[in-house]
C-alpha cells in the first residue's frame, strides 16, 4: 500500500468516525485528482512491452462479473471515496454521501456542484478489460480491478460523457478535452501494463500517436 494510499484511507477511517457522531462533516480541499499516471516516456516504453493481439469476445461479459462499489471503510463505497477525492470542499453524510462539493470533470471541462451529474469512470472499461484477458481472471482479481484506488483507474466525471464512452477504447473514444488526452492515454497504458492486459493494433496506434504528441 503506498503512503498516500494509505495516507487517504486513513483520512476516510476518520472522516466516518467524525460522521458518527456529528452527522455532516467537510473534508479538506482535496487532491481533485487520480493518482499520477506515469510519465509518457515511460508509457511509450510500457505500450511497446504490451502484447498485441485482436479484441477477444465479449461472450459470457457482465458487469456483475466485477464486483463494484465495494466497501471500502465505514459506509464509504469505492464511489464514494472517489467523489471526495476527486472534488473540491466535498460535505458527505452520515452514509457517507457526498451532498455537496465541486467537481471538475477534466474530460470535457465541465464543472459540477452535484454528486448526481457525476458518474466514476473506470480508464480501462471493465468489457475492454474482459476483451483484452479479464475473462480469464478470478472474479477476486476483477473486483481489485474495478475498484483500484492505487492506479489511475477510476475518476469522476460528466455522467453523459462517460457514457458516451461507453467500453470503447481509445481507437474509438478520446476525451473532447484535447489538454487531457496526454494524460488519458498515459492512464490507460499504465492501467493495461499494471495488470498484463492486451491492445489490439488500432488501440496501439492510436496511444502511440498520442504519446508521441506529449
Amino acid at each position: 500500500m503506498s503512503g498516500v494510499y494509505a495516507r487517504r484511507m486513513g483520512i476516510a477511517v476518520a472522516s466516518a468516525a467524525l460522521a458518527a457522531t456529528s452527522g455532516l462533516l467537510t473534508a479538506p480541499t482535496a487532491q481533485a485528482a487520480m493518482p499520477t499516471p506515469v510519465a509518457a516516456s515511460t508509457a511509450r516504453t510500457y505500450l511497446s512491452e504490451l502484447t498485441v493481439s485482436a479484441e477477444g469476445s465479449s461472450s459470457g461479459y457482465s458487469r456483475d462479473l466485477f464486483p463494484h462499489w465495494i466497501t471500502q471503510s465505514g459506509a464509504c463505497d469505492t464511489r464514494e471515496v472517489v467523489l471526495k477525492r476527486d472534488g473540491t470542499n466535498v460535505t458527505q453524510n452520515s452514509s457517507c454521501s457526498a451532498v455537496s462539493g465541486t467537481w471538475y470533470s477534466q474530460y470535457d471541462g465541465a464543472t459540477w456542484t452535484a454528486a448526481s451529474d457525476l458518474d466514476i469512470d473506470h480508464m480501462v472499461p471493465l468489457a475492454e478489460a474482459w476483451r483484452s484477458g479479464a475473462s480469464g481472471w478470478t472474479t477476486a482479481k476483477r473486483q481489485s480491478f474495478a475498484n483500484d484506488l492505487t492506479r489511475p483507474q477510476l475518476i469522476a466525471v460528466t455522467d453523459n460523457v462517460n457514457q458516451s464512452k461507453g467500453d470503447q477504447d481509445p481507437a474509438e473514444w478520446l476525451p473532447s478535452r484535447t489538454a487531457y488526452r496526454c494524460t488519458y492515454a498515459r492512464a490507460w497504458v499504465h492501467v493495461k501494463h499494471y495488470y498484463g492486459l492486451t491492445v489490439d493494433s488500432a488501440e496501439k496506434s492510436a496511444l502511440q500517436s498520442v504519446l508521441n504528441g506529449c
